[in-house]
């Protein structure tokens, strides 16, 4: 909510697998403890810079302007991840049986992690790779750090772990080997979805989209009007996952369209940021959802089945906090 990270999430997801399964948990609720609860931030965008900050940015409002009433937003739709998550974890307590995984895909032998005593080492290393880390996120926010610069942090990060952990060389360089082979498949997944982004970007597809979409939406009543902003940006993040991408594409026309119903800037910021945010935990062109799910080894259409029900009442939810931001002019 704060920072808008997606990718940086991925490489959590083997820790929550495995904290799951020792709370005896399935393979998607360790998921969704980290997707669902970032998607959650990412949508709800009190600060977050790659959605509601570039928003307001193009549409020329206030940066932070409308914090109140999305922080009122993000408190409900965090109750209500919550007690969809309470809910799934009460059922598979009563019955493993009704996880919606399949029965051979729950958990497997190499999910269990070897048992080791903490060591100072350990200890030494967490606390130095803590500074370390630190300092990049203050690099970033002061010494305009960024994708390069972070990769290189973490990468010293790796080499600082070696040396005070006594590893050889050949040790150190097996042990970077078999953490990448798990990200090797988030990775591949991430570079296939952005090239169907760029077909249909390149291919004009979505200029079309766009113009007879807004053309339709001039003719409606404010609040139907609104709503329909958060249809097609929900629609619209299949073609365009990138929050950014999205708000440099769209926010230029739905601005005007929002003055010529009088309907506020924020307003119509606020649908996109919901479409946006939410679509990312169903849409099958978003690298970060398929990468992770790759990761866990989860089916597509399982995760479906788990997380449909819970975006269908996020959307519901963003609906009415639409109609409301339409009726008090937010």
């Amino acid at each position: 909510s704060t920072l808008g990270m997606g990718e940086e999430f991925i490489p959590l997801v083997p820790v929550f697998l495995y904290v799951s399964h020792k709370l005896g948990y399935d393979k998607l609720y360790g998921l969704a403890l980290v997707f669902v609860s970032a998607e959650i931030g990412f949508a709800s965008a009190t600060t977050n810079p790659f959605n509601v900050q570039i928003a307001q940015g193009i549409a020329e409002v206030p940066l932070g302007s409308g914090m109140g009433f999305r922080l009122i937003f993000y408190i409900v739709i965090l109750i209500a991840a919550i007690m969809y998550m309470l809910r799934y974890g009460k059922k598979l307590k009563q019955d493993f049986s009704n996880s919606y995984l399949a029965a051979d895909n729950v958990y497997k032998e190499e999910d269990t992690l070897a048992q080791f005593d903490l060591t100072r080492k350990h200890i030494q290393i967490v606390i130095v790779s803590a500074v370390l880390f630190i300092s990049i996120l203050w690099a970033v926010q002061t010494q305009g750090w960024w994708m390069a610069e972070m990769g290189a942090g973490f990468l010293l990060i790796g080499m600082v772990a070696a040396i005070i952990g006594k590893l050889s060389l050949n040790e150190a360089t097996k042990a970077f080997i078999l953490g990448m082979e798990e990200m090797l498949v988030g990775a591949l997944v991430i570079g296939f979805a952005k090239g169907i982004q760029v077909a249909l970007v390149e291919g004009q597809i979505m200029d079309s989209v766009i113009y007879y979409t807004s053309s339709t939406l001039q003719y409606l009543p404010k609040i139907v009007a609104a709503e329909g902003m958060l249809v097609f940006q929900t629609i619209l993040n299949f073609f365009i996952p990138s929050g950014s991408g999205q708000a440099a594409t769209t926010i230029p026309i739905m601005v005007p369209l929002a003055d010529l119903l009088g309907i506020t800037r924020n307003t119509a910021i606020f649908a996109f940021t919901c479409g946006d945010g939410f679509a990312n935990s169903i849409i099958p062109t978003s690298g970060i959802l398929m990468a992770m799910l790759g990761i866990a080894g989860i089916p597509y259409k399982d995760w479906l089945r788990f997380i449909l029900p819970l975006f269908g009442w996020l959307m519901a939810i963003s609906a009415v906090f639409l109609a409301i931001a339409v009726l008090i002019e937010y």
